[in-house]
């Protein structure tokens, strides 16, 4: 029986475990890095919540792990070096995923095919086919799923948008931001047998059999291509999805990217430097900048409408300015920032995704939007695209990038 069809069957006899239990929902975390050890932190504090079971091909990381839970609720969680054992548990209701972002998409897909609903970490997808298929999922299993842009459960997001929503600025129509990476040489590290800890063969998963090297495990690997989307994927996500958000946009028709990798050389293959633009059909477009090297500009955005300027810093502080007015406009009270989690299990609860702040279809498209900055960089530039067809137009070697090729048996399925 194949995997996929095997996972169907045990979805169907699931049940949701928390229904009879006070409304508790039991959690799986899968990748307990520097992200899943964040979701720890921020589970743990939920109502009626239970991180029941951790999962990670490291396992110095799920034992130093379980011992955080241990001291602060007096349960061990169950541990796990290989996902499927986690999906086969009918006692599992959801898992968070915090995984290297190659493994994202399939471990949601394996996991809401299983019965499971899923909070994915950002980027949600490797690549643009991924992230359609993830969605597909969602939506053919009816599973709950939240995308990790946290940005839109807070208050002054959430403020500064409602406003943009209403107008206050007029049409916008451009929305600029910049990110400063400050990120330094890796250096080379020689291929090696890998360590007696880490499970090899589930740490590569999708991505093609290769040696093993200490720029990959466990933080490097954003800066290769075979697992990570440099730092557009990695941070750049965050600040696209705040500008598709505010100017209520889709994906886009042009996409420009210039950029390279400056200062030094190294082993990492992305990026260290990118200015991107994404623009629509009518013109609007989106502005990023991506510095890895040095810069005396913060992390913020910019936008521009009709009727004014809307500036926001990383902090979520924000000014408005409106027409050729040398003064901001007063201060407005934001609300107080809704916690993620609680509001995921909030949404399983209730059975319903309209609950959910970033649905995992939106943050699934902003994700796509780096995707696309990546592919222009990477084949000349400069590239046409169809948002209907979610193919390129006339560029068959920007097509070959939208999906990758798989490592039986960890394959993102073409039938969900």
């Amino acid at each position: 029986m194949q995997r996929r069809q095997f996972l169907v069957s045990a979805s169907a006899a699931a049940s949701q475990a928390w229904a009879g239990a006070n409304d508790r929902v039991r959690v799986a975390i899968i990748g307990v890095g520097s992200r899943g050890s964040a979701h720890i932190r921020e589970l743990l504090p939920v109502a009626n919540l239970e991180i029941a079971a951790l999962v990670d091909p490291d396992g110095n990381r799920t034992e130093a792990a379980s011992s955080v839970i241990f001291q602060k609720t007096g349960k061990r969680p169950r541990l796990e070096s290989d996902m499927r054992r986690v999906f086969d548990d009918k006692n599992i209701d959801a898992v968070t995923i915090a995984t290297t972002n190659h493994w994202h998409t399939l471990t949601a897909i394996w996991a809401m095919q299983a019965g499971k609903d899923a909070f994915v970490e950002k980027p949600v997808s490797h690549n643009i086919f991924e992230g359609i298929k993830l969605v597909e999922t969602a939506r053919k299993y009816n599973r709950i799923s939240a995308g990790g842009t946290q940005r839109r459960w807070w208050g002054r997001w959430r403020k500064a948008v409602e406003l943009m929503h209403a107008g206050v600025i007029g049409d916008i129509y451009q929305s600029n931001f910049i990110f400063p990476g400050g990120r330094d040489s890796i250096g080379f590290k020689e291929t090696k047998e890998p360590p007696s800890w880490l499970n090899w063969d589930l740490w590569l998963g999708p991505a093609q059999q290769q040696p093993y090297h200490e720029n990959l495990v466990h933080y490097n690997w954003h800066w290769f291509w075979d697992f990570g989307n440099g730092e557009l994927g990695n941070n750049g996500i965050h600040l696209i999805d705040v500008c598709r958000w505010a100017m209520k946009r889709g994906l886009p028709s042009r996409i420009q990217c210039t950029g390279g990798r400056f200062g030094y050389k190294d082993q990492a293959q992305t990026p260290n430097t990118q200015n991107v633009t994404w623009v629509y059909e009518d013109g609007a477009m989106i502005v990023g900048q991506l510095r890895g090297l040095y810069t005396q500009e913060p992390m913020g955005w910019d936008f521009w409408g009709t009727k004014g300027h809307l500036n926001m810093k990383a902090n979520g502080e924000f000014t408005i300015r409106l027409g050729r007015s040398k003064t901001n406009e007063p201060a407005v009270e934001s609300p107080a920032n809704i916690d993620h989690f609680a509001n995921f299990a909030e949404a399983i609860r209730a059975r319903d995704r309209k609950l959910l702040h970033a649905e995992i279809e939106e943050t699934a498209t902003s994700t796509a939007m780096c995707h696309l900055g990546n592919i222009a960089y990477r084949t000349g530039g400069d590239v046409r695209f169809d948002p209907k067809a979610m193919k390129f137009i006339g560029n068959k070697e920007a097509d070959a990038l939208i999906s990758r090729k798989y490592r039986a048996p960890y394959i993102v399925p073409e039938k969900v």
